[in-house]
């Protein structure tokens, strides 16, 4: 009877693989690999599970003692433990597969990279919950202690490699948020660069002078990053100004022709002109010009055969050759300096309050004060006894 349950166990357990083997490669040709993956993962670990079976029934024929029914027992509990944690162990690939499908739908290295390192991740995680599952309930140990240990362990390893763990939060983040791809410019910490590869600790983009930024992925988290591929459209704000002199009329006429140069076929092609149509108004008296604001939107996400750059090319000149046309002047910073005989600007020349435009003439003589003194700006000089009278009390004084 045991050597019929070992037999028994071996045939069946190879009819099950070849069938599930063979169920597996009429899913691979369906193009079905998930599947196809998921079921030759379980061909191995059932033949061993079924070899299994067969020596439990035929071992139930012999009388054997307790201890070493016991340890029968254990034994096979352990095969059956074994073929289970194989199928966990192979059927990882059914995970990665998804993985990697959802991965080669990006345009981003990152996720290629990070599948083989969940899959390593995963199987390490099945080998432990094995050992420690086998330990536990086989042999009969107290596990208690180990997973301690593991907790005392994995905190030491964190707070010695904390940078690194960051790192890798880091690049998860990146690849779940999906702040931006391989090839995209970003503006990040004063950086304008665009991204060249993303790795697990950092990522390497190049400035536009050429240089290479190495940005540990940590920095990620916590910072900001504006994103300019993934803008819609580029705003441009164009300020005109014409001259002070400039009349009303033609004020109205330089806002005009700004207009139609907006609403031209070629002009409009990238703009929006439901959501976002272009915008003109006469918006400030500057100090030195008369400013008439332009918004447009130029669109990047459509078809529209014609470059940004060459786009706002187009709109100056047309603007440059229209005003020249219609005679309205361009401001640019001036300074005026009105002399003193300009007509337009006459300036009052005299000199203090009583000097007044309308009494150009000299001023009449200077009165006497009742004590006899002279007043200011009087011709008469004082006196020799005047003098000699003064140099007496100065002489008395100092005697």
């Amino acid at each position: 009877m045991l050597l019929a349950g070992i037999f028994g166990g071996l045939l069946i357990g190879k009819i099950a693989k070849g069938l599930l083997r063979n169920m597996a490669e009429r899913f691979d040709m369906r193009d079905w690999g998930r599947r196809a993956t998921a079921i030759r993962s379980a061909a191995s670990p059932t033949s061993l599970a079924l070899l299994t079976v067969g020596m439990m029934i035929g071992l139930r024929s012999i009388y054997l003692l307790a201890s070493v029914q016991h340890f029968a027992n254990q034994v096979f509990k352990f095969l059956l433990m074994i073929a289970l944690g194989w199928f966990m162990y192979n059927v990882v690939e059914v995970f990665t597969l998804t993985a990697q499908k959802m991965a080669d739908k990006t345009d981003s290295k990152l996720d290629d990279q990070l599948v083989p390192l969940l899959r390593k991740t995963a199987r390490v995680f099945v080998v432990v919950v094995f050992v420690l599952f086998v330990a536990e309930n086989v042999f009969g140990m107290d596990i208690t202690a180990w997973l301690a240990g593991l907790g005392l362990a994995g905190l030491a390893v964190s707070l010695a490699a904390q940078d690194s763990i960051k790192n890798l939060f880091g690049s998860l983040t990146i690849f779940f948020d999906k702040p931006f791809q391989v090839g995209d410019r970003v503006v990040f910490s004063g950086y304008d660069c665009t991204i060249e590869e993303i790795g697990f600790r950092s990522t390497k983009a190049r400035t536009s002078n050429g240089h290479i930024v190495t940005i540990p992925n940590m920095k990620f988290i916590d910072t900001p990053v504006e994103n300019i591929a993934a803008r819609p459209s580029i705003k441009r704000v164009m300020n005109v100004g014409i001259t002070y002199d400039t009349p009303p009329k033609k004020i109205e006429q330089a806002i005009g022709i700004l207009k139609d140069i907006l609403n031209e076929p070629e002009i409009i092609a990238p703009f929006d002109m439901e959501k976002s149509p272009p915008r003109v108004a006469f918006n400030e008296l500057n100090a030195d010009n008369l400013n008439i604001m332009v918004l447009d939107w130029f669109m990047l996400n459509e078809d529209h055969g014609c470059d940004y750059l060459d786009h706002c090319q187009t709109i100056n000149m047309k603007l440059i050759k229209a005003y020249d046309k219609a005679g309205i002047e361009f401001a640019f910073p001036t300074q005026t300096v009105y002399l003193a005989g300009d007509a337009a600007r006459k300036l009052n020349e005299g000199l203090g309050s009583d000097a007044l435009p309308d009494s150009p003439g000299p001023p009449g003589p200077v009165p006497e004060s009742r004590s006899g003194a002279v007043t200011a700006g009087s011709s008469k000089k004082p006196s020799r006894a005047t003098k000699k009278k003064t140099a007496k009390k100065k002489n008395s004084r100092r005697g």
